[in-house]
């Protein structure tokens, strides 16, 4: 057996994650264990979108928590890291700027990734003990600045896309129309000769969601229930998500347009059914390194 321990840093629209795991090795099989998963909710998106640029609050509090997570990464000595920055900071005018600063300065080394690129790195997650080998799945992470859709046939992903569909850009009204429609349209290319087809859900929101459930994991969420949640969900106040459902005050708003994305894909894919496991963008990046090595 040969234990070994990787770090991912997803800097994104909404909040900034690093996840520590250890890769367990075995003849057998390989591992993926989380040792430690922590969230600091900036929301880089809330600047750009609108600003086209990371205001300096936001600036100092993202350099404060790569200084944070390269001393946690140093103390849990992991053998290699990757970070990563999605919609937020590859939109933002001043964002290899910034990412320049920290580099210097936490000496952490952010890698600014397209859309195609972050799509590919969720896709790489480890689905081995969700797939079945016979079934279709559309796989939908929903973000702050973008959707990302796979398609998986029999165990296989056949093709990704990634749409400026997020969570924090659609509460500022920054999505048209049009974005709605070609991702409309994708998906029902790519699933309309397919015989069935479920959703796997990820993403904080989904995750919540499900929690609230009260389901056991593994399980899935039918869309009539997600249907009602949505619907559940808008009748609250703002408020009243954070008092009443224990929702953290950056996820009381969000919630509902991720709900709305998920539907969306549902609708469009005519799934009737949406797995939710614990995976992101993060984990794929922890299974790359494992992979291809730093």
């Amino acid at each position: 057996m040969k234990i070994r321990k990787f770090a991912a840093i997803d800097i994104g629209s909404n909040a900034v994650r690093l996840l520590i795991s250890n890769v367990i090795e075995t003849k057998k099989k390989t591992k993926f264990k989380k040792v430690s998963l922590i969230r600091v909710p900036i929301r880089l998106g809330a600047d750009v979108f609108i600003k086209g640029k990371i205001n300096s609050r936001n600036q100092k509090r993202l350099q404060l928590t790569m200084n944070a997570y390269k001393n946690l990464m140093d103390a849990h000595e992991v053998e290699a890291y990757m970070a990563v920055a999605t919609s937020a900071m590859r939109e933002a005018e001043n964002g290899k700027n910034l990412a320049d600063k920290i580099r210097q300065n936490a000496k952490i080394d952010i890698q600014i990734i397209d859309g195609a690129t972050e799509a590919e790195l969720i896709a790489s997650t480890d689905l081995e003990d969700l797939l079945l080998q016979n079934k279709n799945y559309l796989y939908v992470d929903v973000g702050g600045g973008s959707t990302e859709f796979s398609i998986f046939i029999k165990g296989k992903k056949i093709t990704s896309k990634s749409f400026r569909l997020g969570t924090v850009r659609i509460l500022n009204k920054m999505v048209k129309d049009s974005e709605w429609k070609h991702a409309e349209e994708w998906v029902k290319t790519q699933t309309r000769k397919l015989d069935k087809v479920y959703l796997i859900g990820s993403g904080g929101n989904i995750n919540k969601i499900f929690k609230m459930s009260g389901r056991i994991p593994g399980t899935p969420l039918s869309k009539t229930y997600l249907d009602a949640q949505y619907n559940f969900l808008k009748s609250m106040k703002y408020e009243d998500r954070i008092r009443e459902l224990d929702m953290n005050p950056d996820r009381a708003d969000v919630i509902i347009p991720a709900t709305k994305i998920y539907r969306k894909a549902m609708q469009w894919s005519h799934a009737d059914k949406v797995f939710v496991p614990k995976i992101g963008l993060a984990d794929g990046i922890i299974k790359y390194l494992h992979e291809h090595g730093s």
